[in-house]
């Protein structure tokens, strides 16, 4: 049998200043139709803020082949 080892990502709060690593399950993944509409989010687990950040094309592979959770975004026609 063979031990999986969780994926910890490397995440800093702009309010606090704080750098911690993060496992996948705290963290969110929005993947909307465009840049501006694709994001990551996690709560700062030294302040408590909520915490939005942009997702480029190489983080959201990154991100969704971590198993984080991720809500894909449509857009109204």
């Amino acid at each position: 049998m063979r031990r999986v080892v969780p994926v910890m990502f490397k995440a800093g709060c702009p309010d606090c200043r704080g750098r911690f690593e993060l496992a996948a399950g705290a963290l969110r993944l929005a993947i909307g139709g465009s840049s501006r509409t694709t994001f990551y989010s996690f709560t700062c687990p030294g302040c408590g803020t909520a915490v939005r950040k942009p997702a480029g094309e190489r983080i959201v592979q990154l991100l969704s082949g971590a198993g984080v959770s991720t809500l894909r975004l449509h857009t109204a026609l």
